[in-house]
Formats: structure tokens, sequence, C-alpha cells
């Protein structure tokens, strides 16, 4: 990826013209980048569209006069969208397999699961959860059994035949769990030998596809057999960004990744898109990785940031989704506006 360096501009500073006793001021003229808001997040000239549409900002700093000072639309820089409420589906099924996918870890990819999950089963769809990560954090945070129990795991290698033995109910209705514990990790040593390993995954769930509207597979921060398991299996990949520099470095191998997925071994997956976490507004770095991320990838950015808070890790120990931990706050909006994007963009039903 080529990106651009941007320069802050400084803000002029006050002229005082002495004309007698009485000294006359000439009022200032401010930009956007003196009052800390990056030039990028100005508002485009394009006008709102459906979801997926907009253009990022031009990059250039706009004057304004000291009586009034704009703000902008969004914190990807693209005009606001109200996405509508999704009508309830008239019956269950086939899944839309979505993978939640990036090889850093700390992104927000398991946060994102458990929350974009709660809230898809908010909106009536059947939503099913995989936890593909040997350290078992989703299965943790939804506050479901782990240990002594049928786990992915169990399937993957054979000593389970049946999925719907590892399925497991969550405190949100219409929220279900097939869980994880280290015993993954031991996963891609059985693997490596079979035929047809990459496709595991995809057919342990072949037979319980019918069943949801949505399976979300939370997977390692890897690109690992276990990864690329999923990838075969999805139809789409939601890339959950952390607005951090080292985050942004990954991106482009895991687009790789995916290209090459596409080629080899699953043709109809599609990248749904790439959504931003973790986001400070009140940081200059912050801004500056939206901004790049936006000026790369354009539309694949989706137009929902998750914000940074502390609600994350208290709804983590206390077993649910910040959805049922804190209803009304931002966070929880945030994810349930998330959740409408991706019904809007076709990327769920």
């Amino acid at each position: 990826m080529t990106h651009s360096n941007q320069m802050l501009a400084e803000a002029p500073t006050s002229t005082t013209t002495m004309t007698g006793p009485v000294p006359t001021i000439t009022a200032p003229t401010i930009t956007l980048a003196a009052i800390g808001v990056d030039a990028a997040h100005e508002a485009p000239t394009s006008t709102p569209g459906h979801a997926g549409t907009g253009t990022s900002g031009t990059g250039t700093s706009v004057t304004l006069d000291s009586g009034s000072i704009g703000l902008p639309n969004g914190p990807t820089g693209r005009p606001r969208t109200e996405f509508a409420t999704p009508a309830p589906l008239a019956k269950t099924g086939p899944a839309r397999i979505v993978a939640l996918c990036n090889q850093k870890g700390g992104v927000g990819k398991t946060t994102t699961s458990i929350n974009l999950g709660a809230a898809l089963a908010e909106y009536g769809r059947k939503v099913l959860i995989i936890d593909f990560d040997p350290q078992g954090a989703l299965s943790a945070g939804l506050g479901v059994q782990s240990h002594d129990v049928v786990t992915i795991y169990d399937l993957l290698i054979g000593t389970a035949r049946d999925p719907f033995l590892a399925i497991q109910p969550t405190s949100i209705p219409g929220l279900d769990v097939i869980p994880a514990n280290i015993d993954l990790s031991a996963a891609e040593v059985h693997l490596v030998n079979e035929v047809a390993r990459e496709q595991t995954l995809a057919r342990v769930l072949r037979r319980v596809v019918d069943s949801y509207d949505v399976i979300l597979i939370d997977c390692q921060p890897s690109l690992g057999l276990l990864t690329v398991n999923a990838l075969a299996a999805a139809h789409g990949v939601l890339i959950p960004l952390e607005c951090e520099y080292f985050a942004l470095r990954g991106v482009a191998l895991l687009v790789e990744t995916i290209d090459k997925v596409r080629d080899r071994l699953n043709p109809a997956i599609e990248l749904d898109g790439i959504v931003a976490t973790m986001y400070d507004s009140r940081t200059l770095h912050g801004r500056e990785v939206l901004d790049r991320v936006v000026e790369a990838f354009e539309d694949q950015v989706l137009e929902t940031v998750i914000g940074r808070t502390v609600k994350f890790p208290d709804a983590s120990v206390a077993g649910v989704p910040i959805l049922q931990f804190a209803p009304d706050h931002a966070a929880a909006q945030a994810y349930r506006q998330l959740a409408r994007e991706l019904i809007s963009r076709g990327a769920v039903d």
C-alpha cells in the first residue's frame, strides 16, 4: 500500500494594526488542522447514498472564519447514513457464513463476533458463532462451558460426528455457540495429513447451515491451517481493524491471503468489509490510521466505527455481550448499527 503523508497546517496568528491610541484587531482565520481535526475528515462534496457509497475526504485544509467551525460528517469522512431497522425473515436458513479474521491479535475480533452476533439476534436472526481460537475467549465472553463438553476440536478431528451435540445456547435468545478450548491448538497437527484438510470445517458446518440465518467464525490471530479452514468455509470475510499503525500493516497481507483462497479453494468468498475498532477520535494517530485505511480500501471500509471504551472488558468479565451489559451505551448502539449496515449491504440476510 502506498499512503501519502498528511501535514498539519498551523493556524494563522492574529494581526494587530495600531491606528492611534485604539488598536484595530483583524479576526483570525481558523483551519481544521489548527483545532485538532484532521483535514481528511471534512465533509465530502458527494451526496449521501445507500450503504457502502460515498467518498473519503479530500485531505485539503478548509479555511473557516472565526464565527463558524465545521464538524465532520462521520469518522470515515463520509456522509452519515441512517440504516433502516431490518424486517424479520420469513424463514430460517440457509445461513451465510462470515469469518472474522485478522492475523494480528488484540484488534477486536472476539468482541466484534460476540456483539455483532448479539445485535443480529436482536433483529430476529438466528445466529451461531464458532469459537475458532484455542484461547477460548469467545466462549468465556458469552459465559458458556468450554471444558468437559463437545467442542469444535472434537468435530474437526472426528471424535464427535454430530455438530448439534456441541451447540450451546447463550443468554441472548437466538444466539448459540460452538465452544473451543486449548485442545484446538493441536488440531493443525491432526489435520496436516488429512485429505482435503482445508475443507474440514466446511464439512462440519454443512450439517447445521440450514438451521441458522448467520454463522460467524471467530478466527485465531494467525494465517495458519485453522484460519484457512475458516476462509474455505466462509461466504464472506469481515476484517476488524484496530486504528493503530501495526494493525494497518497486516491488512494487505490478509487481503492477499483471501485472494489466494478465492483462487484455489473457495471461488465464492468475498470481502464483506473492514470495520474500524478501538477508535479514539481524540488522538491524531487514530484519525490518521483511519484516513489511510479509507484512502486505500475506499468503500470496503464500513461506515460504522467502534470506539474504545472500558465497558467492553467489563462486559467480558460478566460473560455477556455489551448489548446486554449496557444496552444504551454508545458502543452497544454502534454494534446495532454495524448489524444494520451489514444487512443493508447484503453481507447477511
